[in-house]
């Protein structure tokens, strides 16, 4: 990271996000909320971080492999709400086919074909993907966190 998280947080309430937008912490960011948690403050950082994350993609500010970073994140968080649980090859079709779109790159959309016979082997890629039973309490989290 170029700068610490808590020096986002001061680069935006100064006013300064442009300078924040082009950090390289907000993509190196993992989204696993231990500063939003342990912040005296009760400052959501990690909340800020996603929703500059977002402005920066949207707003081309990025370069290939931070919209990337970007897509994945969407992908993931589609499948969650669709599922209520991830499903692997929803999120890799979702993920190839949106970054394939955004940069026309043929090779990156088949780069890790040859890697899932492997996976399936020692069962870590799972071809069917079963939901949960009750996706509205999964669709109510959607909701009140407003993704």
């Amino acid at each position: 990271m170029d700068i610490a998280p808590h020096q986002v947080i001061r680069l935006v309430q100064t006013g300064r996000i442009e300078r924040a937008l082009h950090s390289t912490t907000i993509w190196k960011c993992l989204s696993c909320y231990t500063c939003s948690s342990r912040c005296p403050k009760e400052v959501d950082c990690a909340g800020v971080i996603d929703a500059l994350r977002q402005q920066a993609a949207e707003g081309a500010v990025c370069t290939d492999s931070e919209r990337r970073t970007f897509l994945f994140h969407q992908a993931f968080l589609s499948s969650i709400r669709r599922h209520g649980r991830l499903n692997e090859l929803e999120l890799i079709g979702w993920f190839k086919v949106r970054s394939f779109l955004a940069d026309a790159d043929v090779p990156l959309l088949f780069k890790d074909a040859t890697l899932a016979p492997a996976l399936r082997a020692k069962r870590k890629l799972h071809l069917g993907g079963a939901d949960v039973r009750d996706r509205s309490v999964v669709q109510r989290i959607f909701e009140r966190c407003d993704v």
